[in-house]
């Protein structure tokens, strides 16, 4: 396998984590991890513009070859869940724009390739990477450790495409019809 440069990003409005990663296929190595903050931004749009132009500068300047991304989560929540998907869109829109393959995760499977468990907490996750690739601290805002797992779950898949279940890579088509069959009691 060719290495391959891979993004990982944990979108959101306020905060956006994002890692890149070296993959060789047997062994990755850390390119950078951090965190974009908007949250002096007063507008919204704003916001989507700063998150695609720092996911553009971050594919220019590390080369990136793909792109692996939080999935939003249902939650409660609808105007928050709205502005994540915007904030996903802006980093979607950014790989699209150098035409870059993108590839969604769901929280759940991103946990479970990491630590084992898709019930694992933020910490958990970002201790497992802190060991992983000798990091000196973990980060302030967990945001960027979970960009960075976006990055190896997607490290992972390409080393063993066939672990996983079709339905644990979410797709464009199908994440809602799976979510509505794995969570009917949800829907009222």
């Amino acid at each position: 396998m060719a290495d391959q440069i891979i993004l990982g990003i944990d979108p959101g409005t306020t905060i956006m984590g994002y890692g890149v990663i070296k993959n060789n296929g047997s062994s990755m190595e850390l390119l950078t991890i951090g965190v974009l903050k908007t949250s002096k931004l007063e507008s919204h749009y704003e916001k989507l513009s700063k998150i695609f132009e720092r996911t553009l500068s971050l594919i220019d300047e590390y080369n990136v070859h793909q792109l692996a991304i939080e999935a939003p989560f249902f939650g409660k929540n609808v105007q928050s869940m709205l502005k994540l998907g915007r904030a996903q869109g802006a980093a979607i829109a950014a790989a699209l724009f150098r035409k870059i393959p993108i590839t969604e995760y769901a929280p759940l499977r991103i946990k479970q390739a990491i630590t084992g468990r898709g019930s694992a907490s933020k910490e958990q996750v970002a201790y497992m990477l802190l060991h992983m690739f000798k990091l000196e601290a973990i980060p302030t805002y967990l945001d960027a450790t979970d960009g960075l797992a976006a990055a190896v779950c997607h490290a992972m898949q390409l080393q063993n495409p066939l672990n996983t279940k079709k339905s644990d890579k979410r797709s464009h088509n199908s994440s809602w019809e799976e979510f509505i069959k794995s969570n009917p009691h949800r829907l009222k």
